[in-house]
């Protein structure tokens, strides 16, 4: 049995989960957003607080890091606090209220919340970190001394200087929708200061910024399957539904695996699947005196009859379609009804898909005893094999 175009969808999936490359699926996960708050100066207490804001851009390499650029300003304040400077003499305490200046940072981001989410998360949690790079005049320069106490004079020098540092922070933000979050995030940095000599730790001022930030995430957000889904479906493979649906399949089979490291072990799936290491059958279920297919379902089921399709034409293989219901539950005459009704909903379906009768077999199990894991709920079952040719 040949499953070469299963295969190469989940070996695309796999491709972009490694190393999100798809040229078709460029784009998505790219991210603007603006923010207002305050910032302020801890040198050498919290200064006032003077108004702030941010425009960023960036993009989500996976569903876990990301990158971005982020360009603040524009006002910072000196208080006149005692061991900053003075201008002549010790009753004259300078303060440098909203002073120009502009800054960016290149930050790297871990969204915490994504690492334990299956797909996506509704409520982010994440940290950033990252160089930056800030630009105003020089400010101050040092002059002399006065008094015993070493008090600083400093004269005033209005000249551009690029002064550079780097700062981290943590952000928290709702997903109110796939394309737009609203959030709150802090950032510390440390730098040279922007007003000289005047600031008693020029040289490694430390500083604070809070802002409320809309974010909008240009296409929606996409999570691990809907990448997977969209790199398939851009190559013609198979149609994003399906591609969506094998995924999730195996996430739900291995959600531990797709948790830690989904990418390593996606590919040693897609191995297998290549190497025809996994065996031609699947299986169908059904919820309790239920026989109806789910969206689900009509997908896996979808790919099956092309892979039956897709058969030579001398290749003479029967597949059997086996319907079955749980002992456990039912009378034995309702549950050889069910197990018919299951068998029949699989069969017409594989009929509608193209699949010629010839190659299908029916049969009806009744109910049954534990067919899987020693759980009775799994044997509310359709399943699919090939029976020779």
């Amino acid at each position: 049995m040949k499953l070469r175009i299963i295969a190469l969808s989940i070996a695309l999936a796999a491709a972009t989960f490694a190393a999100n490359g798809q040229a078709a699926y460029k784009g998505n996960d790219v991210f603007i957003g603006i923010g207002a708050g305050v910032n302020t100066v801890f040198t050498p207490e919290l200064n006032t607080p003077a108004p702030y804001g941010q425009i960023q851009i960036g993009r989500y390499i996976t569903p876990v890091w990301g990158v971005r650029g982020v360009i603040g300003g524009p006002f910072q304040n000196l208080d006149k606090i005692k061991g900053n400077a003075y201008r002549t003499t010790v009753d004259n305490i300078e303060a440098y209220p909203k002073k120009l200046f502009g800054e960016l940072f290149l930050d790297g981001i871990v969204n915490f919340s994504n690492i334990f989410a299956e797909d996506l998360a509704k409520f982010d949690l994440y940290m950033f970190v990252g160089p930056s790079m800030n630009l105003a005049t020089v400010g101050t320069e040092l002059t002399g001394y006065a008094y015993a106490d070493d008090v600083l004079q400093v004269a005033y020098n209005n000249d551009l200087k690029v002064r550079f540092g780097a700062s981290a922070g943590l952000g928290m933000a709702y997903n109110f929708t796939p394309a737009f979050a609203l959030g709150v995030e802090g950032r510390f940095g440390v730098a040279p200061s922007i007003f000289g000599d005047a600031d008693k730790y020029r040289k490694a001022e430390g500083t604070g910024r809070l802002t409320l930030n809309g974010v909008w995430t240009i296409g929606g957000k996409h999570g691990k399957f809907a990448r997977a889904a969209a790199a398939a479906a851009a190559a013609g493979y198979l149609s994003k539904e399906a591609a969506e649906a094998l995924a999730r399949e195996y996430a739900e089979k291995h959600p531990k695996i797709i948790r830690d490291t989904i990418e390593k072990e996606v590919i040693k799936y897609v191995d297998k699947l290549i190497n025809n290491e996994i065996p031609a059958s699947t299986a169908v279920f059904f919820e309790i005196n239920k026989a109806n297919l789910t969206d689900r379902d009509k997908v896996r089921l979808q790919m099956y009859a092309d892979a039956i399709k897709n058969l030579k034409s001398d290749d003479n293989t029967k597949f059997s379609v086996a319907g079955y219901a749980d002992k456990a539950t039912g009378s034995v005459k309702r549950n050889q009804t069910l197990s018919e009704q299951r068998a029949k909903v699989v069969y017409d379906y594989l009929i509608s898909c193209g699949v010629p009768a010839s190659r299908l077999e029916t049969s009806a199990n009744g109910g049954v005893d534990a067919m899987f894991f020693n759980k009775d709920v799994l044997s509310r079952t359709v399943i699919l094999k090939p029976i020779g040719k």
